[in-house]
């Protein structure tokens, strides 16, 4: 069997949107991070130009994987623009995005391309975002890279990465879902997903199909201290708990 590692990411933060058949004005969002939105921010980290098919080619033949530690609460907003130099107004668009989510991805493949990958996201070239470039992350995206690993192992095996608030006001789910890509000896039921990217020139976009596989996972343990990780929203989240509290007294 080939060895290859696996190079694990949080992604987190107030907003994201990953769209994978947005038309024209309306901008919708999955409900879990896309292939192709990942294969992009990685790209991003590494400095590989949009237009570069060939440097974007051995990222998008990384497996890819994503589980849902916090589905968010999903939103739309409705985009309005003007032309800079015309001032006219652009089309009303409609945008939705998730709030409040996280998720835990992954990408499988060579140990060589994914250790630089790694050090990508250290320093990168682009900042990361999560979808959209309107949608930072709300911390580091780079988690771990597991060498001599498999994908369906890391992220069923990954500590569960949701916020102190949402794990205080939850109860805690026994199953957490996973998608991820199908490999050719997988007998398991797919669906199809449009994200698999062939190339992100602003002048020719183009997505293939993909086959994903949807399964629920036993939600790993907590290590101890992993419920510190530092949220900014916290203190105003619980705020705001407080305020609502008494109002309704």
């Amino acid at each position: 069997m080939t060895r290859t590692s696996v190079l694990v990411l949080r992604l987190a933060g107030p907003l994201q949107s990953w769209g994978a058949s947005s038309r024209f004005t309306r901008r919708t969002t999955e409900s879990a991070p896309t292939k192709s939105g990942v294969i992009g921010l990685l790209a991003a980290a590494a400095g590989i130009e949009r237009d570069d098919d060939e440097g974007l080619a051995p990222l998008t033949a990384l497996r890819f994987g994503v589980r849902i530690d916090q589905p968010g609460t999903r939103i739309r907003d409705f985009h309005t623009a003007h032309h800079a130099v015309t001032g006219k107004s652009m089309p009303l668009s409609e945008r939705f995005y998730l709030a409040d989510a996280v998720f835990v991805a992954a990408v499988e493949g060579d140990p060589t391309l994914l250790t630089r990958l790694h050090s990508a996201l250290r320093f990168p070239v682009y900042p990361p975002f999560l979808g959209r470039r309107s949608c930072p992350p709300s911390g580091p995206v780079d988690l771990a890279l597991h060498d001599d690993a498999r994908l369906e192992d890391t992220v069923r095996d990954i500590p569960w990465q949701a916020s102190a608030w949402y794990r205080r006001r939850h109860h805690q789910p026994q199953q957490l879902t996973v998608l991820r890509e199908k490999t050719a000896d997988d007998p398991a039921p797919a669906d199809a997903l449009r994200d698999q990217p062939l190339s992100f020139s602003p002048a020719h976009r183009r997505h293939a199909l993909r086959s994903v596989v949807t399964e629920q996972v036993p939600r790993p343990l907590d290590p101890s201290g992993n419920d510190r990780r530092h949220d900014p929203f916290e203190a105003l989240a619980d705020d705001l708990t407080d305020v609502l509290d008494e109002e309704g007294a």
